[in-house]
């Protein structure tokens, strides 16, 4: 059974999807050539649809995370001291 990784751009920090033995992968989001045993994984998963999920997951908590950071951002802007 193949075993499938969910794995993380190193120039970017995208979540990408690779085969177990996939030497390297294309970061869909900035195009840098991921090596796959050189770079931080995030999960192996032994199915193609259960890794797919996760991947989702692991996209939307990231999107969250960002989301709050530009909130804060925003709002210290918005609410700085003139004293």
């Amino acid at each position: 059974m193949t075993n499938y990784l969910i794995v993380v751009c190193g120039r970017c920090g995208g979540y990408l999807l690779a085969k177990d033995g996939q030497r390297t992968r294309t970061c869909p989001y900035c195009g840098a050539k991921v090596i796959t045993a050189k770079t931080r994984r995030v999960a192996v998963v032994n199915d193609a649809e259960a890794a797919s999920r996760l991947l989702r997951r692991y996209k939307a908590k990231e999107r969250t995370k960002q989301d709050t950071l530009d909130f804060e951002e925003i709002f210290k802007k918005g609410h700085k001291s003139d004293a």
